[in-house]
């Protein structure tokens, strides 16, 4: 049975839901917290009234299923069972470590302590474990918003700092996926589309991207550079091509941004990333947004290119760049409203199906219209979509999109529309002032 009472929130912590867990383990909450991290917690498991939760804790009678925590966490978010039942608790770790969690302690056991001492004869022995969600999806799940094996793992240096490994998917895992988009084509077929996958497409873009990071780790100024992955080491296979890269892992920990500011650090990364490192992302997904301690980050360079190379003298290179300006989502997006009328700023129309910077702010406007849409940032950005704030920064957007004159728009880089948005900023603060 499970007697629940309520844990007050640790001094200089975010407010918000936080684990209620029998008084008995309070001491076992407070130091797994403090020990493997997580500022947004939530309580019995509920899921955050606006996103995902960096930490769970709950008893084992009540039930937690692996697949259902994974749900609710956080990328790379901290889940505590505990119990005073030993064999309950034994039972349910197992399932967490199969389902895309890292065991990070225990199963084991603690005391109850009284004064700060543990009173082994009085008191029963509470058993727990602690899991951390490590991979981004429940393993033999497949999504469009991640085609590379993703984990994280613990630096191997006496640090054991966590870290990111990205890897080339395996031909089966590739063949899984292919079969489950395209169920009527022939094995062989899958064998063969999958081969070229694992072969030659991942394995290019992934030695794409450790380049484009090295190169922006050396352009970047500070605090910018913290603001994007570096490499700490890759695995080549015979060819030379990167088949795995280990990076620091750009956590999503920060207190929440308006949506104005999270506007602001976007555009401003960009504009750094754009005219200092001269490289174009390509593929500015919300997905591919993180908000960290250093302010709004960018991950996944695997489509950037340099603003002056051509692709085009690579016949590799060219014919897979082709096939990704013709089919991404956002090219798709971009051809879309540019039919509907929804673009007219021809700096952005000329871009269709290009590696051209105007790309990046085009997505980069429609993008920070709709924070909300990528569940990991939700409960880091204070969004109201009737609100003044978002009305004024959609206005904005449809300027750039539809400029009143669209051969001579006045937004053609991201610097043009960091400096929009810090106007939108500067209205506001002395309204409110």
């Amino acid at each position: 049975m499970s007697v629940l009472s309520k844990i007050p929130e640790p001094a200089g912590e975010p407010t918000g839901e936080i684990a209620t867990l029998p008084q008995l383990i309070e001491p076992l909450v407070a130091r797994v917290r403090r020990r493997f991290g997580g500022r947004r917690a939530n309580a019995n498991g509920r899921t955050p009234p606006t996103g995902l939760a960096d930490f769970i804790a709950a008893t084992a009678e009540q039930g937690q299923r692996a697949v259902d925590v994974f749900e609710r966490l956080r990328w790379g978010g901290v889940f505590l069972l505990a119990s005073e039942d030993g064999g309950k608790v034994a039972k349910m770790a197992p399932p967490f470590a199969e389902a895309g969690f890292l065991i990070e302690e225990g199963p084991g056991f603690v005391h109850r302590r009284v004064a700060g001492l543990p009173v082994p004869f009085l008191f029963p022995k509470v058993h727990y474990f602690v899991a951390r969600k490590v991979l981004l999806l429940p393993p033999g799940q497949t999504t469009e918003r991640f085609t590379y094996q993703v984990q994280l793992i613990h630096h191997p240096a006496p640090s054991g700092e966590l870290i990111v490994l990205k890897e080339v998917p395996s031909l089966e895992s590739v063949i899984e996926r292919l079969a489950k988009k395209s169920p009527d084509v022939a094995a062989d077929t899958l064998k063969r589309r999958a081969k070229k996958f694992t072969e030659k497409i991942f394995p290019t873009f992934l030695t794409r991207e450790a380049a484009m990071l090295r190169l922006l780790e050396k352009r970047l100024p500070e605090p910018y550079s913290r603001r994007v992955p570096h490499v700490i080491d890759t695995e080549k296979d015979g060819r030379g091509l990167v088949c795995r890269l280990w990076m620091n892992w750009l956590r999503n920990d920060s207190g929440r941004l308006s949506q104005m500011e999270f506007a602001r650090q976007s555009a401003d990364l960009l504009r750094v990333v754009h005219d200092v490192g001269h490289v174009i992302h390509l593929d500015l997904r919300l997905d591919n947004f993180v908000i960290t301690e250093h302010g709004v980050g960018f991950v996944d360079f695997g489509s950037a290119v340099r603003d002056d190379e051509n692709i085009q003298q690579n016949p590799l290179l060219g014919s897979l760049f082709q096939e990704l300006m013709r089919t991404s989502q956002i090219q798709r997006m971009l051809s879309q409203m540019t039919l509907s009328g929804h673009v007219t700023s021809e700096i952005i129309r000329q871009s269709q199906q290009k590696v051209d910077k105007a790309i990046d702010f085009f997505y980069l406007a429609v993008q920070y219209n709709s924070p909300h849409a990528n569940p990991d940032l939700a409960d880091l950005i204070e969004y109201h979509p009737e609100g003044a704030e978002a009305k004024a920064i959609a206005r904005l957007t449809h300027e750039i999109l539809r400029p009143a004159d669209p051969k001579k728009p006045a937004f053609r880089s991201a610097a043009d529309i960091l400096h929009g948005i810090e106007r939108l900023q500067s209205h506001f603060e002395q309204r409110d002032g």
